[in-house]
């Protein structure tokens, strides 16, 4: 990816066929699941899915749905996941991006508190807990 994404706009306003931009523009589409996102970061860091579920607090069934690419995960239940994966914030920030989810934004109160949560290693029940504690909807 090296358009920007003012560019790709650009060539969207530019275009006559929709056909011809996304063909012009193939290496810029985003075009990886969630699953094939997840599934490459845990082969990438050698994780384990049994243990990045248990610490989701998902049930088991639904954690590895999503792993499988059977379940697209809204936005809290992959936060839910990421809170098990022990990842940076500049890697869940691009994991977000990538699966097509909004960045967490620090200037908004709740997800200022899930970005304290992340760089703090804290878990989904004590995550919850501090949501919970500022009058904010809890991930799970």
């Amino acid at each position: 990816m090296s358009k920007k994404t003012s560019e790709l706009v650009k060539d969207l306003r530019d275009c006559e066929r929709f056909e011809s931009y996304c063909k012009e523009n193939k290496d810029e589409l985003l075009t990886e699941s969630v699953a094939d996102r997840l599934n490459a970061i845990v082969a990438e860091k050698g994780l384990k899915k049994s243990e990045i579920i248990k610490r989701s607090e998902l049930s088991e069934t639904y954690g590895y749905q999503i792993f499988s690419g059977k379940r697209h995960p809204e936005r809290d239940k992959l936060l839910c996941i990421v809170l098990g994966m022990d990842l940076e914030l500049d890697e869940i920030q691009d994991l977000l991006r990538k699966c097509g989810y909004t960045q967490l934004y620090a200037r908004e109160k709740r997800d200022a508190a899930l970005i304290y949560a992340l760089t703090h290693r804290l878990t989904v029940v004590d995550t919850n807990e501090l949501l919970d504690r500022g009058g904010m909807v809890p991930i799970l």
